[in-house]
């Protein structure tokens, strides 16, 4: 489509060779720098260091204070995952030492995070967003640093080696919902953006519509970054159904800009009352459900597929305990957000990879051998077992890397997201048979 602005690859099947990995000691002059400079640097105190009783330094980034998707709960949470550990008496007895970077949505502050986790001898990124992955990749493969348990916005963290997801990203929550909505809905019409990483979502929802044995979903593209979307929804509600009473669905997946079109939709959808919404975890949570008017909302009804159990359920107890206990009242982090919740788990899965390397050296070098020869990391039930392989079952529709594909089904009921299905829902056959050619 001439004249499309080019946005960041995301979702655009393609593999990466391997890269070369790097080992030995490398400069120490940024960390005398960051030292100096220990205020601005969002950094957990302590040196780093490959063995002994050093700290072990790892990285978290993601985007904060921009006019467009922020996740300042991720770097918060990391910061506060550390002081819980390290009050612990940290990790196989060495102090966890995080520094954070604001990748402010712009691929050259992306890549300045990444370097500096180079200069700085990080282990790892760990629990982190970031769209420009053409931006961070390369630093962290050229050192030979995994990034572990990133948010999975970008096509690069399902086929980089170096990259060891947590969940399905994308692909797997519009597989799922597709899957959910063959036998809930009428006609579908997904509100897509008119962008190259946009043209990739139709195939996904199709995938598991087409499972259900539904029709494919409509197509509408809309602009991402409009102001109101009066004229959108009002297509999308007549493309939805033939009938005022028939219940059809409406897919919003404009990222950030969902809950404008929401605005536009609320108003647009009194001669529609049947007409219901779905939509993917990220482009809404719980606070965005609360913020639109809860159980009189547009949401109330909607269907949401999302990577891990509700907020509610008993196994983020934990996590909620490390907030309770080290960012009370710090109100960057949600439990009920997505990024605090990959955080948490990328974290909880980076602690049981030290740990396999018992009183070993621990270096990115160390961590990746061990992710590479078929280590199995569990995360509470949070996620199933981890096990990452280069060529995995997803291999063939251009996802090698993506290992989880459950995701779980919600539903929002009296303004609350609720489970509507008990236990996950694998997508595996779904995405395999997707046309993302």
């Amino acid at each position: 489509m001439t004249g499309r602005r080019r946005f960041p690859r995301t979702f655009l099947p393609g593999l990466f060779t391997r890269p070369l990995r790097t080992t030995g000691v490398r400069t120490a002059g940024a960390l005398v720098a960051c030292g100096a400079l220990a205020a601005g640097c969002g950094v957990v105190p302590g040196t780093t260091g490959g063995s002994g009783d050093d700290p072990i330094t790892v990285m978290t980034w993601a985007p904060q204070d921009t006019g467009a998707t922020n996740k300042p709960g991720m770097p918060a949470f990391a910061r506060a995952y550390a002081r819980w550990i390290n009050a612990q008496g940290g990790i196989n007895g060495r102090k966890l030492n995080v520094l954070t970077c604001n990748d402010r949505n712009d691929s050259v502050a992306a890549a300045k995070c990444a370097r500096r986790a180079v200069k700085e001898n990080a282990v790892a990124v760990v629990g982190s967003y970031s769209q420009y992955a053409d931006s961070f990749f390369p630093p962290l493969e050229g050192a030979g640093i995994p990034y572990i348990g990133g948010y999975g916005i970008t096509n690069t963290e399902f086929t980089s080696p170096l990259s060891y997801p947590v969940n399905g990203g994308q692909p797997a929550l519009l597989a799922g919902l597709g899957s959910a909505l063959a036998s809930a809905c009428g006609p579908v019409t997904l509100i897509r953006p008119d962008t190259i990483a946009g043209d990739q979502l139709p195939a996904l929802l199709d995938s598991g519509l087409k499972a259900g044995g539904h029709t494919r979903a409509r197509d509408q593209l809309a602009a991402e970054d409009a102001t109101e979307y009066d004229s959108q929804a009002e297509r999308a509600l007549e493309g939805s159904t033939t009938d005022p009473l028939e219940k059809g669905c409406v897919v919003p997946a404009l990222g950030d800009r969902t809950d404008t079109f929401m605005d536009s939709f609320r108003r647009a959808r009194a001669e529609y009352p049947a007409v219901r919404t779905a939509t993917v975890l990220g482009s809404v949570d719980q606070t965005t459900i609360d913020a639109t008017g809860g159980a009189s909302g547009p949401y109330e009804g909607s269907y949401v597929t999302g990577w891990y159990p509700p907020e509610s359920d008993a196994r983020w107890d934990r996590m909620k305990k490390v907030i309770q206990q080290e960012a009370f009242g710090d109100n960057r982090i949600d439990p009920a957000d997505a990024g605090v919740q990959t955080t948490w788990i990328a974290y909880t899965a980076f602690k049981e990879i030290v740990e396999s390397l018992g009183g070993g050296e621990v270096t990115a070098d160390t961590i990746t051998k061990a992710l590479d020869s078929g280590l199995k990391v569990t995360t509470g039930g949070l996620t199933p077992t981890l096990h990452w392989r280069f060529q995995d079952k997803l291999a063939s529709v251009g996802f090698p890397r993506l290992v989880n594909t459950n995701v779980t089904l919600q539903v929002v009921r009296g303004g609350r997201l609720v489970s509507a299905r008990k236990g996950f829902v694998d997508t595996t056959r779904t995405l395999q048979n997707a046309d993302v050619s």
